[in-house]
């Protein structure tokens, strides 16, 4: 190919994107758009390279088809940039569960005495050593994403996309190069970035977000999050773990969209544990001081009081917004909600142009979830491939928020169970238990909870299981297949638990809510 003699002939500019058509001497027309036969130059082409994108551009290739990746990553206000991969990757789930994993060993370490090991009172940890490993493991990642397309042999184009018509997508390199191709079905995948407030004087030029905090080289030290989301939450309980002074600001609820009742557990462990809370208040202004530090003035909106305090870093951690308005849907027709600017989609995930379609994050009501994303892209591509005619099932999608106690639940909330069955149809069992590796290091286990969520009318079909304690997102993950299954609570109730586990509590809840009867559990 290379060896061809080419041309570049410098077309007039179709909607917004100057058309660089390369024509190779050979007689073809390569790189841009239809030839004359109406010849699209990929089969598939998914815009955006993170998990959702690059699993259903892998499952597309493997199935036969010609697939192309365009994706470029724009550098966050801070200008922190990183590789192939997309959020969960490079700045979501994977950092944040290494550096929660790392918070975790700190509390280990001080367990380990009363277990018989000799640790000295002072073990100090190691921000920069920590940072520079799990970079280390998110750079390996990226290549191994690299690896896998080419052996795949899924084009990858490092530049940043947007739709000239419904069938072309013009790309520019970070040099300025621009390139056109096309496509017969074209995937939007390009996910969300972290929300700045824009009415904070000082919020963007001296706060960081999640884009941010897991490329930081140095230590954060004392540190405010603002937001009450499980980013905001993660972020504040794996710095305490860690040993910074941490505190989290919250306008309204904590963990909107959660079980309310385990949501305040997860936040009163945290409290208990060392991260402190700021309730009912929003940020109004940041200003730097001359000795670097970060002057943060704030509102108690129910006494209306100001007030201020100092830290050395701020994380915004407020919501995130759709990659969209980039993208000129407009020039597709793909249409988009006007308040979430999120893509519309059917249950096909397909766009309100037919051979478009948009997964994970940027789709509007589909949960913010990796696996979600990574599932409804592959079965998106054996569509398209003639494979299959299943269709993602976003119903009992199970999920964990990694706070110091972790929150894993599937299924509907209390609330939502109560709002659409009636109270009087639902019925809640539930238990205080203590993890027995508690007992002989003497942690605290007020707040390791778990509820079941069922209908009242026997056999009891589960709606919802929400666990509070060690490990649960593994916990929660094993029970998600009964309940996508239809399981009862009679059912699980013949299930023999595994002793000695937290996870076996679930199988030995009797005591319902309704009737008042206390729900610790005693002996072991």
């Amino acid at each position: 190919m290379a060896a061809m003699a080419v041309r570049a002939a410098a077309l007039p500019r179709p909607a917004g994107c100057l058309w660089w058509r390369t024509q190779v001497a050979a007689g073809g027309v390569r790189g841009a758009a239809r030839d004359a036969a109406g010849q699209q130059d990929y089969d598939l082409l998914v815009i955006g390279g993170g998990s959702g994108g690059l699993a259903c551009a892998k499952e597309a290739a493997q199935l036969g088809k010609k697939v192309a990746v365009v994706d470029y990553v724009e550098p966050s206000p801070r200008g922190t940039r990183w590789g192939l991969g997309g959020t969960c990757v490079n700045v979501g789930c994977i950092p944040k569960k290494l550096m929660h994993q790392a918070a975790l060993l700190g509390g280990m370490i001080q367990d380990a005495p009363h277990y018989g090991w000799k640790v000295p009172q002072q073990v100090p940890h190691d921000w920069r050593k920590m940072a520079e490993a799990v970079q280390n493991h998110v750079k390996s990642l990226n290549w191994g994403h690299r690896v896998q397309l080419q052996d795949r042999k899924v084009k990858y184009f490092n530049i940043k996309g947007s739709f000239v018509n419904e069938h072309m997508v013009c790309g520019v390199t970070k040099g300025g190069k621009e390139t056109l191709l096309s496509a017969e079905h074209i995937v939007i995948a390009t996910g969300g970035r972290p929300r700045y407030p824009t009415d904070i004087e000082g919020a963007l030029e001296h706060g960081i977000t999640s884009d941010d905090i897991f490329w930081l080289k140095e230590s954060p030290g004392k540190t405010l999050v603002v937001g009450a989301s499980y980013v905001a939450l993660e972020c504040a309980g794996f710095l305490t773990g860690l040993g910074l002074d941490t505190t989290v600001m919250i306008r309204s609820i904590p963990l909107r969209g959660f079980d309310q009742q385990m949501s305040s557990l997860v936040t009163e462990h945290m409290a208990s544990h060392g991260t402190q809370f700021l309730r009912g208040c929003t940020p109004s202004r940041v200003k730097k001081l001359p000795d670097g530090q970060l002057r943060v003035t704030w509102k108690d909106l129910a006494s209306g009081r100001e007030d201020m305090g100092t830290f050395n870093t701020i994380l915004w951690a407020i919501g995130r917004v759709p990659e969209t308005r980039s993208l000129n849907l407009e020039k597709a027709g793909v249409n988009t909600n006007p308040n979430s600017h999120k893509i519309l989609v059917d249950a096909r995930e397909a766009t309100s142009v037919p051979h478009i379609y948009a997964i994970g994050d940027v789709a509007e009501g589909r949960p913010e979830l990796t696996p979600t994303a990574i599932m409804a892209g592959r079965l998106l591509a054996k569509r398209l491939c003639g494979q299959s005619s299943d269709l993602m099932d976003y119903d009992n999608v199970p999920t964990t928020v990694f706070t110091p106690l972790e929150y894993g639940c599937v299924g509907l909330s209390e609330e939502e169970a109560v709002t659409r069955h009636g109270e009087e149809h639902v019925e809640v069992y539930h238990a205080y238990y203590k993890p027995l590796e508690f007992t002989v290091a003497e942690r605290d286990s007020s707040q390791c909870y778990l509820k079941m969520v069922c209908l009242r009318e026997p056999p009891q079909l589960v709606l919802g299981l929400h666990f509070l304690g060690p490990n649960a997102g593994e916990v929660t993950q094993g029970f998600a297949l009964g309940i996508k299954c239809g399981a009862s609570y009679a059912q699980v109730m013949q299930t023999v638990g595994i002793h000695p586990t937290c996870a076996e509590e679930v199988c030995k809840l009797r005591i319902s809510k309704r009737s008042g009867l206390d729900p610790t559990v005693t002996g072991c």
